[in-house]
């Protein structure tokens, strides 16, 4: 399995998706939203650089955990190692969320030409999307920081995909 640069892992977390999640939040990212709740994450060539492998067996030793939720930085700057994750955590019958600072439509359109991104889209079963806009905070949101980031689950995420596509100008 690949390598994966990280800022951090939170091995138990309840509020970082439904059900006790293992969190990675995967080092670097550019979009630099002021008021980001990780900024720590936003160097590219910050954190550690960690085995997939080694993540996944840390993982499988909590019988308890839904799932595993990759958080940041932005996590689809590193999608390949990301897809090597949630392919083994789907292996194992538990599901995968993910947060991003693009929107979904953003990473359609990455996904053209970013073959690793379109899998990591396949792959994931929850997305977080959209950039933390501090003017928009609110704590009321399920896992959310900002009113304009979705919570999308595959049906909402192809329902989009599609309009999104119909809307695309054609070639």
């Amino acid at each position: 399995m690949p390598d994966l640069r990280v800022s951090g892992i939170v091995e138990e977390s309840i509020v970082d998706g439904p059900g006790l999640r293992y969190v990675i939040f995967t080092q670097g990212c550019t979009r630099a939203c002021p008021g980001c709740h990780n900024p720590q994450t936003h160097p590219l060539d910050g954190g550690t650089v960690m085995d997939t492998e080694s993540i996944f067996r840390q993982f499988r030793e909590n019988p308890l955990l839904a799932g595993m939720t990759f958080s940041g930085g932005e996590p689809f700057l590193q999608a390949k190692p990301l897809c090597a994750l949630a392919e083994a955590v789907h292996g194992v019958g538990k599901n995968v969320m993910a947060y991003t600072g693009f929107t979904f439509e953003e990473l359609l359109d990455k996904a053209q030409s970013e073959p690793d991104v379109a899998r990591l889209l396949e792959l994931v079963d929850t997305l977080v999307d959209g950039p933390y806009i501090e003017a928009l905070r609110d704590l009321e949101l399920k896992f959310r920081g900002s009113s304009n980031q979705r919570l999308l689950d595959r049906e909402q995420r192809a329902l989009l995909a599609a309009r999104h596509a119909a809307a695309a100008p054609s070639a």
